[in-house]
């Protein structure tokens, strides 16, 4: 077994494999297999049947009425040319099983979603106006901006996800240490670095400081089996100054949002994803022999 398959990254990644083999095929879903040693079940889309196999139907009807939702669909799958079989269409990143911005729009675009009983697990108001992709701007010591995006901004929350991606990204110190409120947000003598002295979990400190500036609520959303995942937040949270700011950001994980989810939603978590409300175990819908 090599190191990949055997971590928790891969191990995920092979458990979504085989749950959405057997979905496609249960469902008789139009889908490939991408080349090499990891595969990934990529959905196509039915257009004139407006469904795709990668959303529940509900979620995937409520992204194609919202132009600013269904942009998204259209963001090129970056690997495709070597990866992927030729098609008329070409493949998106939406497309991929192991997409965690699609399973964040199966989520927060479901007609059903908005309730107070989730609001209050985010801690926002009600009712939510979700924002895919938002553009933040975060201060740098020149006085200009990065426009770093952020996968989903609801209310005064931003929002990260994660599901099957490796870690939080490692960035050099010449480019972390531009940032004008980096001092001012964490305690960088802590700041987790590699033996080359790069910044670990990038991706969380650009967020987090983008949360400082707009005086927004941060949250990571993860999988209960990604605990190496945890453990990189963890480590970034414990690091943060500010007070009022450490106050506003949460770890959350998908299972339990579910907890606040329509049961349709659940149902379909739990049958693609393996995601179930935490004491739930999760369904066992592939054949082996897949």
């Amino acid at each position: 077994m090599s190191i990949l398959e055997g971590s928790y990254c891969g191990l995920l990644r092979h458990e979504l494999r085989l749950r959405n083999l057997a979905f496609a095929h249960q469902r008789n879903l139009a889908h490939v297999v991408s080349y090499g040693e990891q595969p990934v079940v990529i959905y196509e889309a039915a257009p004139h049947e407006c469904r795709h196999g990668n959303f529940i139907n509900a979620s995937y009807a409520a992204i194609l009425k919202r132009p600013a939702w269904s942009r998204r669909l259209k963001k090129a799958h970056t690997h495709a040319r070597r990866s992927l079989p030729r098609n008329d269409r070409g493949w998106k990143e939406l497309d991929s099983s192991m997409s965690s911005d699609a399973l964040l729009m199966n989520i927060f675009c479901h007609p059903r979603v908005s309730s107070p009983s989730l609001a209050a697990l985010l801690g926002i108001s009600y009712p939510m106006s979700p924002e895919f992709g938002f553009r933040a701007r975060v201060p740098l010591k020149s006085e200009r901006t990065d426009r770093t995006e952020v996968d989903l901004k609801i209310a005064g929350l931003l929002l990260e996800a994660k599901l099957t991606e490796g870690d939080f990204q490692i960035q050099k110190p010449e480019i972390v240490e531009l940032y004008r409120d980096l001092t001012a947000v964490f305690d960088c003598q802590h700041l987790p670095r590699t033996s080359e002295g790069h910044y670990i979990s990038y991706q969380l400190i650009r967020n987090i400081l983008a949360a400082y500036e707009l005086q927004c609520s941060f949250c990571v959303l993860l999988d209960e089996r990604r605990p190496d995942l945890k453990d990189a937040c963890y480590e970034i949270l414990r690091c943060i100054v500010d007070i009022d700011l450490k106050t506003r950001c949460q770890l959350l994980t998908w299972q339990e949002l579910a907890l606040a989810l329509p049961v349709d939603l659940q149902e379909f978590l739990d049958l693609k994803y393996g995601i179930v409300t935490p004491g739930k175990v999760p369904s066992r819908p592939w054949d082996d022999n897949l």
